[in-house]
């Protein structure tokens, strides 16, 4: 077998050595690198104990002589304002980039691999007809890549904040962030020792402030002299050296598919991850273990390359996509950390280390309990109280915990009015012990269903079902408190239910729909909407009215307006869906007319000690779509006229949408409408354990927590979690009949 790899840096050259080292018979071998064998960027590489663990794994000889090159540290110290934080129990490894180099050239050499540096590759598709495997780990600006984008198809984003990497010639003793406040803006320092006497120090800044601070006009060593004077306490006056080094935006690269043929993606050729999480090298060593595990496979089994090369992206895609999301959420942390700096120290620190949602309230517990137990009390938590289980107040309305019942559509009205499986179903959250549960959309019109399974509020008879609920979950649970979602379905009406074929168009006995626009939601296939005209306007107003009159009159303690997800006032604020020209069309301003009119409409005729919230689609994850920023616009017109806290949501507005799921994953939007205009917020979105609603909390992203399917998969959810941490306080009270419950039930033995 003849392997060639393109690029010799760190994920090429272990790829080629694991390759001739796994693959038997061993194959021939042949790197291209264009530069000289010393010549490299950066300084110094952190790899996690993970990752090094693969090593020794895949190769004994690499990972012997790494650790005898090796630093490590634990603590990771925080500077801000004057003020140093040190969190500790964390474990990093480093070493500088040009030893990592020698080593795996020393590797390879040993093993036979042929090394041809100062020498340009030929072409991908050239080597691809005389080899029987291409390795492209040509980096960032991969020429491999760009030569088949036809079969890659990349995407590429460039990101707010310019950074340079630098050096200093003494060993930081801790991962150092420090954080200083300029007249220009906002720069940070990201910095690590990597061997005795020397240090990685990365310097950022949002581009702004970097052309503000003039650092766009300047060469490398006055930059490089700027940082020193910037940083000059943290260097202790030390100078910063250079390595060519040049101001330069993040990309985060992302391929719709990693091989082509009998060629493969590598490393920064195939992904990319910011350097505030770890390490491209450490990303592009797995990358090059798991590509000869499957090689290796291949030779055994005598599969087709391109089989193998499928099984290795199958296998690599879901932790490297995991990995790009913790980068993203960290990288995004940073470009908005001027909305962060005017927290309290602790605070600032502990939402700094939980940045990218890997390391959590639980986890930072096990590693530096001391320090977590600072924070909480900065925060001005109770003894022995979580912050979710802490009361949060809005307007007259105090809720006993941060946790919230999302709304969750049932399908399962009669006729609008909601019946026996509507008591049984909320009647079961509200024992459960959340703090606010919610309704699902109830509609305000029977064409402003969703389906004819949704509840509405435009009859009598559906005003007193609704007592029905809100009266048992007033006695059952006293001390919970029990929202309504008022909503109109616009153009994403008359469909079936849910699990019969969801935004499918009812097969019969459909009704007319309205939406500011006669734009379907699924062309060729939804219903054409009427556009609102003033009556239909004036209508529909009126409808939300007289259905915010009946929730009052049925007890609800909370109101909330759903302009989002695409249905009809949330078609009115997203530019894809609002394609009007009179007065309630075409800048954001005006987009934002109607909804606020029905606003105002039930704020005046809502309890006015009672709260009302906004629900809202943060981003539309289309092009030509709502955007972050429009959000914090939308939020702060909602605030301004008397939400109480805006619900913070995402997408479905559009069927086309790319949603960049995961984890917590709409939760940023929450904090950055929370920190720019210190409006309450919900936080929303794949927020699946307590120990998430904890960070999130504590680290002042959000007030309150909004979760649907775990509440799904256990109606006691909030229960189970304050017994899950030993909490028996009145944040989480367990109904009387259920309180020999309040343990968990003891199991069978588990002897080890």
């Amino acid at each position: 077998m003849r392997i060639a790899v393109v690029g010799g840096g760190p994920g090429g050259l272990y790829a080629a050595a694991l390759l001739r080292r796994r693959l038997t018979p061993g194959p021939e071998v042949t790197v291209w690198e264009r530069n000289a064998p010393d010549d490299t960027f950066g300084f110094g590489v952190v790899l996690s104990d993970e990752t090094l663990g693969g090593i020794e794994h895949a190769d004994p000889a690499v990972h012997a002589a790494l650790r005898r090159d090796f630093v490590r540290w634990d603590d990771i110290d925080v500077v801000h304002r004057g003020r140093t934080l040190t969190s500790g129990g964390h474990g990093f490894a480093a070493l500088g980039r040009r030893r990592l180099l020698g080593i795996l050239h020393e590797r390879c050499q040993a093993l036979g691999v042929r090394l041809r540096f100062r020498t340009q590759a030929p072409p991908a598709a050239e080597l691809a007809r005389s080899y029987d495997l291409v390795v492209a780990a040509d980096g960032v600006h991969s020429a491999t890549r760009r030569a088949h984008a036809d079969a890659f198809r990349p995407r590429l984003t460039t990101h707010r904040c310019r950074y340079i990497w630098l050096a200093a010639d003494f060993a930081f003793d801790a991962f150092r962030f420090e954080v200083a406040e300029t007249e220009h803006g906002v720069v940070q320092l990201h910095g690590y020792p990597y061997r005795p006497g020397a240090s990685t120090v990365i310097v950022e800044a949002r581009e702004e402030v970097w052309r503000r601070a003039g650092l766009d006009r300047m060469d490398e060593r006055e930059s490089t002299r700027w940082c020193a004077e910037l940083f000059a306490d943290a260097l202790a006056g030390r100078p910063l050296r250079g390595n060519r080094s040049q101001w330069t935006a993040f990309r985060t690269v992302v391929n719709e598919r990693w091989w082509h043929g009998n060629t493969v993606l590598l490393g920064d050729a195939a992904h990319t991850a910011h350097f505030s999480i770890g390490s491209g090298t450490k990303l592009a060593m797995e990358d090059a273990a798991a590509l000869a595990d499957h090689l290796a496979a291949h030779l055994r089994e005598r599969t087709p390359v391109p089989e193998a090369l499928a099984a290795y992206e199958a296998e690599r895609r879901p932790a490297v996509e995991s990995t790009q999301r913790a980068a993203r959420a960290s990288l995004e942390w940073f470009e908005n950390l001027a909305l962060y700096v005017d927290q309290p120290p602790r605070r600032f620190a502990f939402n700094l280390l939980t940045r990218s949602r890997r390391v959590t309230h639980g986890n930072l517990r096990l590693r530096d309990p001391a320090f977590v137990t600072a924070v909480e009390r900065e925060a001005a938590l109770p003894p022995a109280t979580p912050p979710m289980f802490t009361p949060f107040r809005l307007r007259g309305l105090t809720l006993r915990n941060r946790v919230v019942v999302s709304p969750m559509d049932m399908y399962s009205a009669e006729d609008g009015t909601p019946g026996d499986f509507h008591l049984v179903h909320l009647g079961a959250r509200a024992l459960g012990g959340a703090g606010l549960v919610m309704t699902e959309m109830v509609c305000v019109s029977p064409e402003g269903r969703i389906t004819p399974g949704c509840t509405g509020l435009y009859r009598d008879a559906q005003e007193g079902a609704w007592r029905r609920v809100v009266d048992f979950a007033h006695t059952a649970s006293p001390g919970t408190a029990i929202g309504v979602q008022l909503g109109h379905s616009g153009r994403k009406g008359s469909t079936r239910l849910m699990w019969e074929g969801m935004d499918d168009p009812l097969p019969r006995g459909n009704w007319p729909l309205y939406a500011p626009s006669p734009l379907p939601y699924r062309p060729g296939v939804s219903q054409v909407p009427h556009a609102l005209d003033t009556a239909g306007l004036a209508e529909i107003r009126a409808q939300f009215t007289a259905a915010a009159r009946r929730a009052a009159r049925a007890g609800f303690d909370l109101l909330e307006l759903h302009c989002a997800h695409g249905y009809l006032l949330s078609s009115f604020l997203s530019p894809l869906t609002n394609h009007r020209t009179d007065a309630y069309g075409g800048t954001l301003t005006a987009r934002l007319r109607y909804p606020l009119e029905v606003f105002d409409a039930i704020r005046e005729v809502w309890p006015a000690d009672s709260p009302m919230t906004v629900r809202i689609s943060a981003t539309d994850w289309a092009e030509g779509g709502t955007t972050a920023d429009d959000a914090v616009a939308v939020a702060a017109a909602f605030a301004a006229h008397g939400a109480d806290a805006v619900d913070v949501s995402t997408g479905q507005v559009v069927p086309d949408e790319r949603p960049d799921f995961g984890r917590s994953y709409q939760t940023p939007y929450a904090d950055r409408i929370r920190n720019e205009l210190g409006v309450p917020v919900i936080a929303v979105g794949a927020i699946s354990s307590w120990d998430d609603v904890n960070s999130l909390l504590l680290a002042g992203r959000t007030d309150l927590c909004a979760l649907g399917r775990p509440h799904l998969y256990d109606p006691h959810w909030t229960l189970h979690a304050a017994a899950e941490q030993g909490y028996t306080g009145p944040g989480a009270p367990w109904p009387l009949p259920y309180r020999a419950g309040s343990r968990k039930p003891p199991t069978g033995r588990a002897d080890r």
